[in-house]
């Protein structure tokens, strides 16, 4: 006797046979497949971000090292919310780069990437059915990591250079309002948003809380914010007290397999320690326990690396040439290494058959819908010049055909 019975769960069933779940992850395995039948200088994949820079010289002797180590229970446990020297070397780095005097270590938790840091603060945050406010374009997992912790996502609208359009973000406040997460340098955008766009969004954060009498936290998801092209990452932690800064070195230092961040509460945030507390509790039980050891020793010793991303802004200018050749539109990024750009006209901002479009042409790039984005489709270049440059007549024919 058949019963239509699931024994895995049905939601996730769904959401992983759904066509824009893990487009970016089924972008990269198809770009293999067509390597090994036509040839990896015959296939121009720009699905993921995956730096490809070397990690700094610096990185290399702190790994050699801390693998030199031969101290009694080196590799053993160590307090949920990491090494106490891990934690501080973060504070500090984060007290410069948001432009504040100091910051404890307390007000650190290490985390197994900017992916489970952002996991640990909706945990430690959200009540069943906060909701969480995001500006579209937005990177892919937030929907995820949101509901995974029994929020809801509310996308509002950007402005036309994707800027914050505190406006749409004012609109769609409620009293379910938890939290709104802002990335910047953004992917899929590379759009770095400014202090005055930030102060703008603050004000309407005060003015809600003055109204509600809930303070909404302003999380900033910052892993590409040393990668930027001439422009500046605002500082947030002066600005206001509700804020949180979630990161990892996959970007900056090249290191994503390592799976190594941290998360950092403002300290003048009235809540900070019960966050804090919330979680350290979380870390555990979503069964991270802790961070990894061994990176947490390796970024104390090396998080201040010296970094040359010059030739990411060299591979971004290459593109941009083969754009204009194509005739394609783009919005001009400002940090990260990503390039959104426009679907065709012709193809009625349906970028996920664009995509499948290009892949005729045996370009892999991720469609615009995955990000909250219709219309455009995004080009990750942290990939040799070799594939941008010979990539130039592929995508004039893919624009000139349909």
């Amino acid at each position: 006797m058949w019963y239509n019975i699931f024994m895995v769960s049905k939601k996730i069933f769904d959401l992983v046979n759904s066509p824009s779940s893990g487009v970016i992850r089924k972008m990269f395995e198809e770009g293999a497949l067509l390597k090994a039948k036509f040839g990896e200088d015959k296939v121009y994949d720009f699905s993921l971000g995956n730096p490809d820079l070397d990690p700094p010289q610096k990185v290399v002797d702190a790994i050699k090292q801390v693998a030199a180590e031969e101290k009694h229970l080196c590799h053993g446990y160590m307090p949920n919310a990491g090494f106490k020297e891990a934690r501080q070397a973060m504070a500090d780095k984060t007290a410069k780069e948001q432009e504040i005097d100091s910051i404890d270590f307390s007000n650190v938790v290490m985390t197994v990437g900017a992916a489970g840091a952002l996991n640990v603060i909706f945990k430690a945050l959200l009540n069943d059915n906060d909701e969480v406010i995001v500006p579209c374009p937005y990177f892919t997992e937030y929907d995820h990591y949101i509901q995974n912790h029994g929020g809801k996502i509310v996308r509002v609208k950007t402005k036309a250079d994707f800027g914050l359009d505190p406006s749409q973000i004012e609109n769609a406040l409620t009293d379910k309002t938890a939290a709104v997460l802002i990335n910047s340098p953004n992917n899929p955008s590379g759009r770095i948003y400014s202090d005055d766009e930030i102060l703008e969004v603050i004000t309407v954060l005060n003015k809600h809380a003055e109204r509600s009498g809930r303070n909404v936290y302003l999380i900033c998801d910052e892993p590409y914010r040393a990668i930027t092209y001439g422009k500046k990452v605002a500082s947030v932690f002066p600005k206001y007290e509700y804020s949180i800064v979630a990161t990892s070195f996959a970007k900056n230092l090249s290191l994503p397999g390592e799976r190594i961040g941290y998360i950092c509460v403002n300290p003048s945030c009235p809540e900070a320690k019960d966050f804090i507390a919330n979680a350290i509790f979380v870390t555990r039980t979503l069964g991270y326990v802790n961070a990894p050891s061994f990176f947490q020793k390796v970024i104390t010793r090396a998080w201040n690396s010296e970094c040359d991303y010059s030739l990411y802004e060299k591979r971004k200018n290459e593109l941009i040439e083969v754009m204009k050749y194509a005739g394609l539109q783009y919005a001009q990024p400002e940090g990260a290494f990503y390039l959104f750009v426009k679907v065709p006209d012709g193809w009625n901002d349906d970028d996920m058959a664009f995509a499948n479009h290009l892949k005729k042409f045996n370009i892999l790039c991720a469609p615009g819908c995955a990000f909250g984005g219709k219309g455009w489709f995004r080009i990750a270049y942290c990939v040799s010049e070799a594939t941008i440059i010979n990539s130039k007549e592929a995508f004039k024919k893919a624009v000139e055909s349909k």
